[in-house]
Protein backbone atom coordinates (compact mmCIF):
# COMPACT_ATOMS: atom_id res chain seq x y z
CA UNK A 1 0.00 0.00 0.00
CA UNK A 2 1.13 3.94 -1.12
CA UNK A 3 2.02 5.77 1.92
CA UNK A 4 -0.18 8.56 3.26
CA UNK A 5 1.73 11.63 0.93
CA UNK A 6 2.01 9.55 -2.24
CA UNK A 7 -1.57 8.65 -1.96
CA UNK A 8 -2.42 12.89 -1.55
CA UNK A 9 -0.05 13.45 -4.67
CA UNK A 10 -2.13 11.03 -6.99
CA UNK A 11 -5.61 11.66 -5.64
CA UNK A 12 -7.50 14.03 -8.41
CA UNK A 13 -10.55 14.45 -9.68
CA UNK A 14 -11.02 11.59 -12.21
CA UNK A 15 -14.18 11.57 -13.89
CA UNK A 16 -13.54 9.42 -17.30
CA UNK A 17 -14.05 5.96 -16.38
CA UNK A 18 -13.32 2.45 -17.79
CA UNK A 19 -16.54 0.33 -18.27
CA UNK A 20 -15.26 -2.75 -16.35
CA UNK A 21 -16.72 -3.54 -12.18
CA UNK A 22 -14.64 -3.08 -9.47
CA UNK A 23 -13.84 -6.43 -7.64
CA UNK A 24 -15.56 -7.73 -4.43
CA UNK A 25 -11.85 -7.07 -2.91
CA UNK A 26 -12.04 -3.65 -4.47
CA UNK A 27 -15.60 -2.83 -3.26
CA UNK A 28 -15.32 -4.39 0.29
CA UNK A 29 -11.99 -2.39 0.89
CA UNK A 30 -13.92 0.77 0.66
CA UNK A 31 -16.30 0.05 2.85
CA UNK A 32 -13.70 -0.80 5.53
CA UNK A 33 -12.38 2.38 4.61
CA UNK A 34 -15.48 4.41 4.79
CA UNK A 35 -16.71 2.53 7.82
CA UNK A 36 -13.15 3.33 9.52
CA UNK A 37 -13.88 7.14 9.10
CA UNK A 38 -13.42 9.33 12.48
CA UNK A 39 -16.62 11.17 13.89
CA UNK A 40 -17.12 13.92 16.39
CA UNK A 41 -17.65 12.21 19.80
CA UNK A 42 -17.68 8.81 18.04
CA UNK A 43 -20.99 9.32 17.12
CA UNK A 44 -21.04 7.68 13.43
CA UNK A 45 -23.33 9.69 12.30
CA UNK A 46 -22.61 8.68 8.30
CA UNK A 47 -24.24 5.55 6.38
CA UNK A 48 -23.56 4.80 3.16
CA UNK A 49 -25.16 3.52 0.10
CA UNK A 50 -23.33 1.72 -2.48
CA UNK A 51 -24.50 1.54 -6.13
CA UNK A 52 -23.31 -0.34 -8.45
CA UNK A 53 -26.79 -0.76 -10.81
CA UNK A 54 -25.96 0.75 -14.10
CA UNK A 55 -29.56 2.19 -14.62
CA UNK A 56 -29.45 3.32 -10.88
CA UNK A 57 -25.61 5.26 -11.73
CA UNK A 58 -27.22 6.72 -15.24
CA UNK A 59 -30.08 8.34 -12.68
CA UNK A 60 -27.42 9.89 -10.19
CA UNK A 61 -26.06 10.97 -13.19
CA UNK A 62 -28.38 13.43 -14.14
CA UNK A 63 -28.65 14.55 -9.97
CA UNK A 64 -27.25 17.90 -10.98
CA UNK A 65 -26.87 18.06 -14.82
CA UNK A 66 -23.39 18.26 -16.37
CA UNK A 67 -21.78 19.06 -13.04
CA UNK A 68 -22.53 15.16 -12.07
CA UNK A 69 -22.77 13.30 -15.58
CA UNK A 70 -19.47 11.79 -14.88
CA UNK A 71 -21.26 9.26 -12.30
CA UNK A 72 -22.99 7.88 -15.50
CA UNK A 73 -19.88 6.17 -16.59
CA UNK A 74 -18.35 5.09 -12.97
CA UNK A 75 -18.54 1.28 -11.48
CA UNK A 76 -19.64 2.61 -7.98
CA UNK A 77 -21.31 5.64 -6.81
CA UNK A 78 -20.74 6.39 -2.92
CA UNK A 79 -23.48 8.17 -1.72
CA UNK A 80 -22.44 9.94 1.71
CA UNK A 81 -25.22 10.23 3.91
CA UNK A 82 -25.46 11.90 7.35
CA UNK A 83 -27.55 12.31 10.40
CA UNK A 84 -28.43 15.64 11.62
CA UNK A 85 -30.55 14.25 14.23
CA UNK A 86 -27.41 12.68 15.60
CA UNK A 87 -25.09 15.16 15.84
CA UNK A 88 -24.86 18.56 14.56
CA UNK A 89 -21.28 17.62 12.94
CA UNK A 90 -22.84 15.46 10.42
CA UNK A 91 -21.38 17.46 7.90
CA UNK A 92 -18.20 16.93 9.10
CA UNK A 93 -18.03 13.87 9.59
CA UNK A 94 -19.79 12.97 6.05
CA UNK A 95 -16.91 15.02 4.51
CA UNK A 96 -14.00 12.84 6.66
CA UNK A 97 -15.43 9.79 5.10
CA UNK A 98 -16.12 10.95 1.61
CA UNK A 99 -12.28 12.16 1.61
CA UNK A 100 -11.13 9.00 3.38
CA UNK A 101 -13.22 6.95 0.49
CA UNK A 102 -10.78 9.16 -2.58
CA UNK A 103 -7.96 8.35 -0.61
CA UNK A 104 -8.92 4.62 -0.38
CA UNK A 105 -9.62 4.83 -4.32
CA UNK A 106 -6.49 5.69 -4.93
CA UNK A 107 -4.61 3.21 -2.81
CA UNK A 108 -6.32 0.94 -4.78
CA UNK A 109 -5.68 1.86 -8.00
CA UNK A 110 -9.07 3.63 -8.75
CA UNK A 111 -10.06 6.82 -10.02
CA UNK A 112 -12.74 8.86 -8.16
CA UNK A 113 -14.80 12.05 -8.04
CA UNK A 114 -16.60 14.01 -5.55
CA UNK A 115 -20.78 15.35 -6.54
CA UNK A 116 -21.66 17.69 -4.54
CA UNK A 117 -25.68 16.84 -3.57
CA UNK A 118 -25.88 19.07 0.14
CA UNK A 119 -27.30 22.76 -0.61
CA UNK A 120 -27.83 22.18 -4.42
CA UNK A 121 -30.35 22.31 -6.89
CA UNK A 122 -31.61 18.78 -8.82
CA UNK A 123 -34.64 21.53 -11.17
CA UNK A 124 -36.20 24.23 -10.23
CA UNK A 125 -38.39 23.71 -7.34
CA UNK A 126 -36.26 20.06 -6.27
CA UNK A 127 -33.35 20.48 -4.36
CA UNK A 128 -30.30 17.73 -5.64
CA UNK A 129 -30.39 16.09 -1.96
CA UNK A 130 -34.67 15.35 -2.40
CA UNK A 131 -33.92 13.86 -5.81
CA UNK A 132 -31.14 11.37 -4.82
CA UNK A 133 -33.25 10.73 -1.49
CA UNK A 134 -36.35 10.25 -3.52
CA UNK A 135 -34.26 7.51 -6.16
CA UNK A 136 -33.05 5.60 -3.38
CA UNK A 137 -35.59 5.45 -0.44
CA UNK A 138 -33.37 6.92 1.59
CA UNK A 139 -35.15 7.99 4.60
CA UNK A 140 -36.08 11.93 5.78
CA UNK A 141 -33.72 11.60 8.93
CA UNK A 142 -30.70 11.15 7.36
CA UNK A 143 -28.95 14.16 4.79
CA UNK A 144 -27.19 13.65 1.49
CA UNK A 145 -23.81 14.96 1.35
CA UNK A 146 -22.42 14.35 -1.66
CA UNK A 147 -21.84 10.93 -3.93
CA UNK A 148 -18.54 9.88 -4.90
CA UNK A 149 -17.77 8.65 -8.06
CA UNK A 150 -15.77 5.11 -8.47
CA UNK A 151 -13.87 3.32 -11.04
CA UNK A 152 -10.90 2.43 -13.15
CA UNK A 153 -9.46 5.29 -14.74
CA UNK A 154 -9.43 5.91 -18.33
CA UNK A 155 -8.15 9.68 -17.90
CA UNK A 156 -4.66 10.23 -16.66
CA UNK A 157 -4.33 13.16 -14.54
CA UNK A 158 -0.62 14.36 -12.96
CA UNK A 159 -0.02 15.46 -9.42
CA UNK A 160 0.41 18.82 -8.91
CA UNK A 161 4.00 19.68 -8.47
CA UNK A 162 4.92 21.02 -5.39
CA UNK A 163 6.06 23.98 -6.78
CA UNK A 164 2.09 24.69 -7.44
CA UNK A 165 0.74 24.84 -4.16
CA UNK A 166 -0.33 27.49 -2.71
CA UNK A 167 1.72 27.68 0.44
CA UNK A 168 0.38 32.06 0.69
CA UNK A 169 -2.35 29.88 2.38
CA UNK A 170 -0.02 28.68 5.07
CA UNK A 171 0.37 31.09 8.61
CA UNK A 172 2.73 31.38 11.30
CA UNK A 173 1.50 31.45 14.42
CA UNK A 174 -0.97 34.33 13.55
CA UNK A 175 -2.54 35.22 10.25
CA UNK A 176 -1.02 37.53 7.71
CA UNK A 177 -2.43 38.75 4.93
CA UNK A 178 -0.42 39.02 1.75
Amino acid sequence: MKDLMELLRERRSIRRYQDRPLSDEQVAALEEAVLRSPTGRDTRSWEFVFVDDRELLNRLAATRGSNSAFLGGASLGIVVLGNDKVTDTWVEDSSLAAIIAQLAAVGLGLGSCWSQVRNREHAPGETAEDYVRGLLGIPDDLRVLCVIAVGHPSEEKRPTPKEGLSFRKIHRNRFKPA
